[in-house]
């Protein structure tokens, strides 16, 4: 892993639980609350500085941060102490930290929003002969819901079908606006062959760069490799990954070879890729806009759709562990810092190959993706968490006095010792990924 990756990765995670950390400490202000030592990182100082009230630390492990307050974890008869608060000024302490974390994402989502666009959930050129074209879906309808749940970007139709896989005879009923007007059909989902070249690709506005080519897979097997620049598919121009997603969406991959001229170094030559049947799954062969694009000049729409984006990822971090509780998921598919520093890494390297502006619009989504994460985990209703501190604290404010703080102590060790546990298996499943 090289240098500038891991100070990348370790920045983005700073400013993260900095931010976190800092609710905590404001609020603790706010009310009158000793902070004792705030710090980034844990383990042993490496740097420190010893302020009038609070010591403000840097720590040798680069993961977490804390806000440690006077009588948060034991008994202080300081009228500053967490302890002597009314109920109510210690749940706002605790709830700032998921709470700073969501106005991070928000504040992020706003440069995000304005510079970059939103992906609005516009249908493209439908494949002819799937149920998406036959009920009558036409190039520009705007998608408003699926089954009832509202869509307001292409990204909530990706989770929807993620989460609700299509199934034979189900029915799908989607809504959509053209020309001002809402329409409402019904679908039911075919049998589609899917096959595969086994690449992967940039999506954006550069040339149309291979970023992956699958060993002994059909574009390999072709003669492709990565960092070829695609030029044309069967007679079809190509400039950019935008136009090649396109292709993509109005001609899908069948079992029909494909002649893709590329460009390698300077010198443009033909692959002949036969596709590879890869599965068998139900389609309604509904193609829809996932690009971002078309700067936002009108600021309440900006504010409008980084509260959209801010939300997407709120709701899917909340469905991911709907279905991790249910066995969906698996804890294989939880990625832990490792794989975090991993994925950073690789963002961060894509983006710097396309330029500055791309680096800092793929950090900041980043940070949206993860700051909204972290701030509904700690939430959780679960012991040593911020969430599972509310819990008690609800209790306190409903049952007029607190629990007993060694019993309450006693079920945060709990929780904090299944934390370390689970960290150290999900530290082991990123590095079995990797090495794999």
């Amino acid at each position: 892993m090289s240098i500038a990756r891991i100070v990348v990765a370790l920045l983005v995670f700073s400013v993260i639980v900095i931010f976190h950390e800092l609710g905590h400490f404001l609020l603790a202000k706010k009310n009158g609350i000793k902070v004792t030592e705030f710090s980034l990182g844990m383990g042993p100082r490496l740097l420190s500085y010893p302020g009038k009230e609070t010591r403000y630390s840097i720590k040798a492990l680069p993961l977490g941060g804390s806000c440690m307050m006077l009588g948060e974890d034991e008994t202080s008869e300081d009228p500053s102490s967490f302890n002597k608060k009314g109920v109510f000024a210690r749940m706002s302490v605790i709830a700032a930290g998921p709470i700073f974390n969501f106005i991070l994402a928000f504040v992020l989502a706003l440069f995000v929003v304005g510079v970059a666009g939103i992906d609005k959930p516009y249908v493209a050129e439908l494949p002819a002969g799937f149920p998406a074209a036959e009920a009558g879906l036409k190039n520009g309808d705007l998608i408003t819901k699926i089954n009832g749940d509202k869509v307001d970007i292409s990204r909530d139709i990706d989770v929807y079908f993620q989460f609700h896989p299509l199934e034979k005879g189900q029915n799908v009923e989607i809504t959509y606006e053209r020309d001002g007007k809402e329409y409402v059909v019904n679908m039911t989902p075919i049998l589609y062959d899917r096959y595969m070249i086994g690449i992967t690709r940039n999506t954006d506005e550069s040339a149309a760069k291979l970023t992956g080519v699958s060993k002994d897979g059909p574009a390999d097997q072709g003669g492709l490799k990565e960092d070829d620049i695609i030029k044309s598919i069967n007679g079809v121009t190509i400039n950019t990954g935008e136009e090649f997603s396109l292709y993509l969406r109005e001609h899908p991959i069948g079992k029909e070879a494909l002649t893709i001229v590329y460009e390698r170094e300077g010198r443009e030559a033909t692959a002949l890729v036969i596709p590879q049947l890869s599965s068998s799954t139900y389609s309604l062969g509904l193609a829809y806009n996932e690009a971002r694009g078309g700067k936002i000049t009108n600021p309440l729409n900006v504010i409008k759709y980084s509260y959209v984006e801010v939300k997407f990822w709120i709701k899917t971090v909340v469905a991911s562990l709907g279905q991790l509780v249910t066995g969906k998921l698996s804890t294989n598919d939880i990625a832990g810092p490792v794989g975090m520093f991993d994925m950073i890494g690789d963002s961060y390297e894509q983006a710097v190959s396309i330029g500055v502006k791309y680096v800092f619009l793929q950090l900041a989504y980043l940070i949206i993706l993860l700051s909204a994460n972290l701030g509904v985990m700690n939430l959780l209703p679960l012991p040593a968490l911020d969430g599972g501190r509310l819990v008690f604290l609800l209790i306190e404010a409903v049952r007029g006095k607190p629990v007993d703080p060694e019993k309450e102590g006693f079920v945060h060790l709990i929780g904090f010792i299944g934390l370390m546990m689970l960290m150290v298996f999900v530290f082991y499943n990123d590095i079995m990924r990797l090495i794999g």
